[in-house]
């Protein structure tokens, strides 16, 4: 009988915690359980497939918090307003959870949880540049580019690598400024 308390649930809200503390490397069932005050053995109650199935489920719980912060930020914005939310909410979720945004899966196993997080999450890009007009292959491409920007420059602010005495911020409006009017200028694209 599962422990009362403990659910699938419970158990990935552990694993996330370990991850933001001590990053992927350290998740561990033992280390999990430690967590949840039960023994290693107990979580395969709750999460049958063992440390690849919580993994797993660590990579959706993230990839859809992702795209709910995302869609939380630019719900009522359209065109470049909702670039700049876009870009501002992406690199405030990755600075506010590092180890966390370290684990996203930026090529999504074939898996149907985590296949319609990721959806979800490209899902909130498009409805960003429908603002613009972009259809067909140049919405795609457009949404490439969006995502290799925002992800870059999480990427890059949450491992150290921009070291220059300048604020990244202003580099985040810099390139959100370029984006925008990149975007205003797509080919294909429709004006204001």
């Amino acid at each position: 009988m599962p422990r009362a308390g403990l659910s699938t649930a419970a158990v990935v809200d552990h694993a996330v915690e370990l991850v933001d503390e001590l990053g992927t490397e350290a998740l561990t069932l033992s280390a999990v359980a430690a967590r949840a005050g039960v023994a290693a053995p107990s979580l395969y109650k709750h999460v049958a497939g063992g440390l690849p199935e919580l993994r797993r489920l660590v990579a959706v719980r993230t990839t859809g918090e992702l795209a709910d912060h995302l869609a939380a930020a630019v719900l009522g914005r359209s065109r470049d307003g909702a670039v700049r939310a876009l870009l501002a909410a992406y690199a405030s979720y990755a600075l506010q959870h590092p180890r966390r945004y370290a684990a996203l899966p930026q090529v999504p196993d074939p898996d149907p949880e985590l296949v319609a997080a990721a959806e979800r999450l490209v899902g909130v890009l498009f409805a960003v540049l429908r603002g613009y007009g972009l259809q067909g292959s140049e919405a795609v491409h457009a949404v490439r580019t969006l995502r290799a920007a925002a992800h870059g420059y999480a990427s890059l602010t949450t491992a150290g690598a921009f070291q220059l005495a300048e604020g990244t911020d202003v580099t985040l409006e810099r390139l959100t400024g370029v984006l925008v009017e990149g975007l205003a200028n797509w080919p294909g694209a429709e004006g204001p």
